[in-house]
């Protein structure tokens, strides 16, 4: 068990130090991107399933509650958290439309959709994407593996920031570490460096 464990480590590690080689420079640009949205007055809109739910709900509370500093609520709606809302449109429509059909509702023209999926094939994301693109939205998206079909989908203003792994486990690992690093960075745009 302790051989399983030291070896789950090193793989994080060694997952995490790829990715910041490969990805630093698309995080700060995805940074950048939602900090102006939200200097701008406009939202942040999030959505995953599963852990990646979680995830989407993780990166909602720390912009409207607090990051690692005290400092205004900065709009933000995880769109996994209304379990009526959801249930209501899979049971009327279908599973596919969960979030697109809030995006439909929600989003505006300026307004950022952060789309969470492991492997890209989502449906229900890839289709809150495509929702988002019609509404004038920039998508930012976490992938993992080859991207998917989200890597099809992306525009000039989007960003998909693609983990370089196949373990599930393992992206989503370094898709909470990409989400404390936007945080942190939106702050610092926002409201400069931490005295």
């Amino acid at each position: 068990m302790l051989d399983r464990i030291h070896r789950n480590f090193q793989e994080s590690v060694l997952v995490k130090q790829q990715a910041v080689e490969q990805l630093a420079p698309a995080i700060a640009t995805a940074a950048e991107r939602l900090s102006q949205s939200l200097l701008a007055e406009h939202k942040i809109l999030s959505c995953g399933n599963g852990g990646s739910a979680g995830d989407a709900q993780h990166f909602s509370s720390e912009l409207l509650n607090r990051f690692e500093r005290e400092r205004p609520g900065l709009p933000a709606i995880a769109l996994t958290t209304d379990a009526s809302t959801i249930t209501s449109i899979a049971n009327d429509y279908h599973f596919d439309e969960v979030f697109a059909k809030q995006v439909r509702a929600l989003g505006q023209t300026g307004d950022i959709l952060l789309a969470i999926t492991t492997s890209g094939h989502s449906s229900n994301v890839i289709r809150a994407i495509e929702a988002a693109h019609d509404r004038g939205m920039t998508v930012i998206a976490l992938t993992g593996r080859d991207g998917g079909e989200v890597a099809n989908l992306m525009q000039d203003n989007d960003v998909e920031l693609r983990v370089p792994a196949s373990s599930t486990a393992r992206i989503q690992e370094v898709h909470l570490l990409i989400i404390h690093c936007l945080c942190d960075l939106i702050d610092l745009q926002l409201f400069g460096q931490q005295v």
